[in-house]
């Protein structure tokens, strides 16, 4: 309790927002951390991850059940309908699909057929019901890149017009020429992943280019995931958004192979993988055309349906900034259930993320019993196929229900720390925005440590929900737990993680678990309570940092609105 009430305090010292007396203000505070405990937290993710819920699929009884509880949460928190129309809900138009891809590539009179899910995954963002690809040319694009600010083509001279693009994962890892042994900070941010590395990035590059097909080699470092992760998230009814155009202008397929269909499919053309990949690793590289043509065949089952993001509201206070907004958000929906799988088929998502949902319903609260409560308005929103492509969050970034130059930030929450209380807390923002200093200031006022991203290499500020938002220029804040344990030996939270990504993470077994500690997850929930709080009550708008590739929008987005 103690701990608490000085966190308040700091909070009212950062804020500076009145002249009463800071214990005073404590006190009328306090009520509102006070509703973000452990036990709140884990009942909400017991309800959310349990059997009856299915997996929570987009268009499933799963939706149904999802959307029906976060709604009832919000009403209970006090929670105003977030939708102008009066209602708790965006409806979202989607499309599930359901794929029957086969494969195969001929090297002159050799057909190799590839296994579906096992040696690659194929298909497509167009709503049809079938995508056919014959002898189409192979070439290899390297990392399928175009970066004019780094000089950088991976297409040079090639007419990629009705062509299959082989391409590597990732972005390239250009050695410092002053020091190789780090990597040169001037190209591709270095050790961090840039935008150009993710493969949502390389299939939009591909269809510009007018190819029939884009193949990624999968490789588990530079993905940051386990090919497991792909077939589990692919090898299933997926989702785009149903858009008037029928999604036509994206490449026709897309896929993913193994790493051994690689090293195989390109010795059979009389090609080396390692010596193609460290090719690609100068601006000097050009397509290679392999002698072997591709074949893909994908059958598409197709239905259309509303999803839903689900969003509740805290008006502001001030009359003269209610019309301002910041939001938080975290998606409800997973995986679903496979029907083909023996034994467990649901994936229950335990993690990822109804221990996001239950933080946004328990900020809620919080926000709620906040006193002074906060000037600006405050969204909470539960977003809809996160796990489909950010398609929930890119709906409403794109068709959004509060003007954009009006939100002052996003606070996206994607997964908590469930093993305790930690001394840090990792910042997966990159230091893009002031937001990243709202949150290390925080993290000091309360005794810890924000770190920064101990990964950048797997892009994880580009596979979250917050993304939509900085692509349309709101600052955001992306966080993951902290790994400096209190009582725990070195390594521990190192080894936790590891060990969640290698075995949980989009698999069955992220279920509940009875050792779970959530005291950890409510101590980094505070931190974004403070920043949240802060924004809603501060002077200015966050800002993004020099030199970020959203600043220059945002800043014609205030200057047009001003």
């Amino acid at each position: 309790m103690r701990r608490r009430v000085r966190f308040l305090i700091a909070i009212i010292f950062a804020s500076a927002m009145s002249c009463l007396a800071v214990d005073q203000l404590a006190l009328r505070l306090q009520p509102a951390l006070e509703a973000i405990t452990p036990d709140g937290l884990l009942a909400h993710i017991k309800i959310l991850a349990s059997d009856q819920f299915e997996g929570r699929a987009p268009g499933t009884t799963g939706e149904e059940l999802s959307v029906k509880y976060i709604t009832d949460q919000f009403k209970q928190t006090g929670s105003e309908p977030g939708s102008p129309d009066g209602t708790y809900i965006q409806e979202v138009p989607l499309a599930g699909i359901k794929s029957e891809p086969t494969m195969s590539f001929a090297i002159g009179a050799k057909i190799t057929k590839l296994k579906y899910p096992d040696d690659f995954i194929a298909s497509s963002a167009r709503l049809q019901p079938e995508i056919k690809i014959d002898k189409s040319n192979l070439v290899f694009v390297g990392y399928g890149i175009v970066a004019p600010e780094y000089g950088w083509d991976d297409y040079k001279d090639v007419d990629a017009r009705g062509k299959t693009l082989l391409m590597l994962i990732g972005d390239p890892p250009i050695p410092d020429p002053k020091d190789p042994s780090k990597l040169d900070e001037k190209m591709f941010k270095g050790k961090a992943m840039a935008y150009y590395g993710r493969w949502t990035h390389k299939y939009e590059i591909a269809a510009q280019k007018g190819a029939a097909a884009a193949i990624i080699i999968h490789e588990t470092g530079p993905a940051g995931y386990p090919y497991s992760v792909v077939k589990t998230s692919w090898a299933k009814e997926n989702y785009e958004i149903d858009a008037p155009n029928k999604n036509m202008d994206g490449v026709e397929a897309r896929s993913w192979i193994t790493l051994d269909v690689a090293n195989k499919l390109l010795a059979d053309c009389g090609q080396d993988f390692d010596a193609l990949k460290k090719s690609s690793l100068g601006k000097e590289f050009r397509p290679v055309a392999l002698n072997a043509k591709a074949n893909i065949d994908i059958k598409q089952q197709l239905r259309s349906f509303k999803s839903h993001n689900v969003i509740g509201k805290l008006d502001g206070s001030d009359p003269k900034l209610q019309d301002e907004y910041v939001i938080y958000t975290a998606h409800w929906d997973h995986l679903g259930r496979h029907p083909e799988l023996q034994g467990d088929q649901i994936f229950n998502g335990a993690i990822d993320n109804p221990s996001g949902v239950a933080s946004l319903i328990e900020l809620a609260a919080a926000f709620r019993k906040s006193n002074p409560p906060p000037k600006r308005s405050v969204l909470f929103m539960a977003t809809t196929a996160e796990e489909a492509g950010l398609l929930g969050a890119k709906f409403y970034a794109e068709h959004p229900l509060y003007p954009l130059e009006k939100t002052l930030a996003d606070i996206n929450i994607d997964t908590v720390n469930p093993w305790g209380k930690t001394r840090d807390i990792e910042d997966l923002s990159d230091n893009n925005s002031t937001l990243d200093d709202l949150l290390a200031a925080a993290a000091k006022r309360n005794g810890r440590v924000m770190t920064p991203n101990s990964q950048p290499e797997k892009g994880g500020f580009y596979r979250a929900d917050h993304f939509e938002f900085s692509k349309r220029s709101v600052p955001s804040l992306y966080n993951g737990g902290g790994k400096d344990f209190i009582g725990k030996p070195a390594g521990f939270g190192q080894q936790k993680k590891d060990d969640y990504t290698a075995h949980h993470y989009h698999q069955v077994s992220d279920e509940v678990d009875p050792n779970w500690d959530l005291s950890g997850a409510v101590q980094d929930v505070d931190l974004l309570f403070d920043v949240g709080y802060q924004v809603a009550n501060g002077d200015k708008f966050p800002e993004w940092k020099p030199g970020t590739e959203f600043k220059a929008k945002r800043d014609a987005m205030l200057k047009i609105e001003k």
